[in-house]
């Protein structure tokens, strides 16, 4: 039998680690001869990461579950807000308060990342945005980085925001002629590096950086680590909606750095 140990390191935050786990005179006794081993001869996975993180096309076949348990919600979710059927194969993210930025926003869906790379790839379909609307894909920690479309003053952009000060800061904009677009934050967790890039296509085939890198910072009031988050939240006017065609998850990163 195998348990969670977790070490707190003040400077971080809670280290899990998987260790053996005996029972004697009825009590739980960890580790082997009292310590932790540094290895564990555990069958390796089969998969990306099996029930961490996985794509999502948002199909759903009729009895199906609505989000598998690799999907996680930021805050308690407003379900009368968000639908996989409204649009089939589509995830709607529908605006029903406004907030001052992707912190405070209430559906915003998220899936961890993962090292030592990791990426995740997202469409958005912002045809029905109202001004003042934002939304995209998030890593989401209180040092976030976005990529996403802003509608406003009757036109769209395509944003790259980053909260590394602790401050949120618009590093670029792009017009956005388009009512679709598809963004990218690519993740390096190598050798400490704790990096993160972000990208747009126009076409699905070629990828375009936007902003400034993002050195990844860990705190406690957001102590799971960075996650992708898919987003839409309002500044001004609610009512607006925003269409995910996918969600696309991989362990490599692809553009140049």
């Amino acid at each position: 039998m195998c348990s969670f140990l977790c070490r707190y390191d003040c400077s971080v935050a809670l280290f899990p680690y998987l260790v053996p786990v005996t029972w004697q005179y009825g009590w739980p006794v960890l580790g082997i001869d009292g310590r932790a081993p540094d290895m564990l001869d555990l069958p390796a996975g089969k998969g990306l990461i099996p029930g961490i993180v996985a794509s999502d096309e948002f199909d759903r076949a009729p009895g199906e579950r609505a989000l598998p348990l690799v999907w996680q919600w930021n805050h308690n979710p407003d379900d009368m807000l968000w639908s996989l059927t409204q649009r089939p194969g589509f995830l709607r993210l529908t605006t029903g308060r406004v907030d001052a930025d992707v912190l405070s926003a209430r559906n915003t869906l998220t899936q961890r990342t993962i090292g030592p790379d990791s990426a995740g790839t997202t469409a958005v379909d912002a045809s029905r945005m109202k001004d003042g609307d934002v939304a995209g894909l998030v890593l989401l920690q209180k040092h976030y980085g976005l990529v996403g479309v802003k509608a406003e003053g009757g036109t769209r952009h395509l944003v790259m925001v980053s909260a590394e000060s602790g401050s949120p800061v618009e590093a670029q904009r792009v017009p956005l002629s388009q009512p679709t677009v598809l963004v990218k934050a690519e993740c390096d967790f190598r050798d400490l590096r704790d990096e993160a890039r972000f990208f747009y296509s126009l076409d699905g085939r070629s990828w375009t950086p936007i902003g400034s890198a993002l050195k990844m910072k860990y705190t406690l009031p957001h102590f799971m680590g960075y996650r992708f988050g898919l987003f839409h939240y309002a500044t001004r006017t609610t009512g607006g909606f925003v269409d995910f065609d996918h969600f696309r998850v991989s362990d490599r990163i692809t553009e140049k750095r």
